[in-house]
Order: C-alpha cells, then structure tokens, then sequence
C-alpha cells in the first residue's frame, strides 16, 4: 500500500519555525518511502484562521520546497482541502455517533470548566467532571431555552494504546485520562477530535506526522476511529521546538516566524539548520528537502523536545 503523508496546519497566523519542522519531516518521511504528500489546511475557527493567512501558508511552504500531490490548487479527488468547507462529513460523523446514544448536550461554561475544584490531569489540563451527562430530558429542554449546549461523546472505562512510529508504547484510559471529550462546540463549531478523525480517513492518509502536544490526542482519536469503523493511520509524534528561553513558539507572538526571517535567509537555510537541530543534517549547512531526503532517519530525531540556540540565524 502506498504511503500517503500529509501536513494539516491551522493558520492563525504566519508559521513560524517549529510548524517547519514539523511540516519538513512529515514531507521526508513520506517521501523517503515513495509516498504523497495531502496539504490540508484546518481552518475550523474561521474567525482565527482567515483565508489570506491560508494563502501565505501555501505560499511559504512552495517556497521552502515543501510541495503537495493533493490539496489546495491542485483539483484532487477531494476537495475542498480547507476544513471549514467540509462540515457536511463531521455532521455526519456525528449524526453516527448520536444513533449510538453516545452523545449528549454538555452546558458547562468555560468558568465552570476551568474552576479550581474540577479534576485535573497530571499535566495540568482539565478533565471533563462529567456534570451534564447525565442530565433528562426535561432537564435539557429547560437549560436550552439560555445557552446553546455543546456536544460531548461518552468514553468507557477502557484503555486505548497505541505504537507510535517514533516515540514508541503509548496508552490511556479514556475515562480517567481524558474524559468525556467535545464533538462540537456550543458556536456550532466542530471540534479538531472529531474533523481530523473524519479528514484522515476520507482522504486515505496512512500516516500522521505530528507535534508530540498532539501525543495524548491519540488514543481518543483511536476510539473514534473504531466507532466510525474506519482505518487509523500509522502516527509519528515529533519533539517540539522550543524557543531558547525554553517558551513554545507561537504565532501569536511572531516567534521565529518567516515574516522575520524570509527577507534575510534562503529557504536551504532554513530547512538545512532545521534538520541540523532535528539530528539528520551532519552539519548546519544549507540543504534543499530533497538533498535532505538521503540523511533523513526517523532513529537519529531526537524524542525530547528541541530549544533552539539564542542565534540561530
């Protein structure tokens, strides 16, 4: 079966280099094994993700020689490649899920959500406590009449695990690790655990090149995958690269983003030293993707996370 790898940035703003990163090895990985390449541009909160930074997304990317077989202008078999236009598919990922009587409407506001007394993972994030789960009818149909539920899906007392391509044994169980999780916003808008399930399967990706943030998404996704009765793809979650104080990049804050960095270096600058951080580039010296293609060893990439040098350009 043929390797088909894609990149799914969300473009809230200009990308910066750890997007880079992420985007080049998922093109290398895929590559190296004579694969393709989807583009798909996970545009969901239309309100943060305007089209024009979409199309300066495309266009870094063509730039650095990061190309695609199937996305944005290239007419492929399926269009549309912005997830925003693609809502119909998650509506009817959802409606299965509903026949199942595994949905339900959640009122929570995000105070009650985040108050001190919810339960907290280990890492500090937020466990659904489970309040409108089991909420009746006449329960429901009173709480509507003041604020638009979201959706959430019931998990069982299970454990979900998986092998990840470069990190290796990675497993939780869904209640106790993460909890009843959104389908669907209370905007109206779908959520990423869902559209990126759906997405996957749809357009035949066979393998996830992603941040390691997205380790612990993983097993849900699983779950859903099974639900939908559809194939997982294989995953490889990759180190993030950290800025030198140690900060997560981000586009909010222009953090080592081409806007900057674009007008002084070549794109073989950048990718060359990318991969020279990444453990396959013998030297920092500049290289195209495709010279890249020949060092490129899932096994030299480090597992931790990467801080980049106070001056790396």
């Amino acid at each position: 079966m043929q390797t088909v790898g894609r990149f799914a940035p969300s473009p809230s703003g200009r990308i910066h280099l750890g997007n880079i990163l992420c985007s080049l090895l998922a093109w290398l990985s895929a590559r190296q094994k004579g694969g393709q390449v989807i583009l798909r541009i996970e545009d969901l909160d239309t309100a943060r993700c305007p089209r024009r930074y979409a199309q300066q997304m495309e266009e870094d990317l063509r730039w650095l020689g990061l190309d695609w077989d199937m996305g944005p202008g290239t007419n492929g078999p399926h269009e549309s490649y912005y997830q925003s236009e693609r809502t119909e598919l998650y509506q009817m990922a959802r409606e299965k899920l509903e026949e199942m009587g595994l949905v339900y409407p959640c009122f929570c506001t995000r105070g009650e959500l985040h108050a001190a007394s919810a339960p907290h993972r280990s890492d500090g994030q937020v466990l659904y406590a489970g309040t409108c789960r089991n909420l009746t009818a006449e329960e429901i149909a009173e709480k509507v009449k003041t604020r638009s539920p979201a959706l959430r899906l019931r998990v069982p007392e299970e454990t979900w695990g998986f092998t990840d391509g470069h990190m290796g044994d990675y497993a939780e169980n869904l209640a106790r690790d993460c909890g009843d999780f959104l389908l669907r916003r209370s905007d109206g808008m779908f959520a990423y655990q869902l559209a990126v399930v759906v997405d996957d399967a749809a357009m035949g990706v066979t393998e996830v090149v992603r941040g390691a943030d997205l380790l612990d998404s993983t097993p849900r996704q699983l779950y859903l995958y099974h639900l939908l009765d559809l194939n997982p793809p294989s995953f490889y979650h990759v180190p993030l690269l950290l800025a030198s104080d140690g900060r997560r990049l981000s586009k909010r804050d222009a953090d080592a983003g081409l806007d900057d960095l674009r007008p002084r270096c070549r794109a073989e600058e950048i990718l060359g030293k990318l991969a020279y951080l990444a453990g396959f580039n013998p030297s920092a010296e500049p290289r195209s993707a495709e010279r890249l293609l020949s060092d490129f060893d899932w096994e030299k990439v480090p597992k931790k996370d990467i801080r980049m040098p106070s001056r790396l350009f």
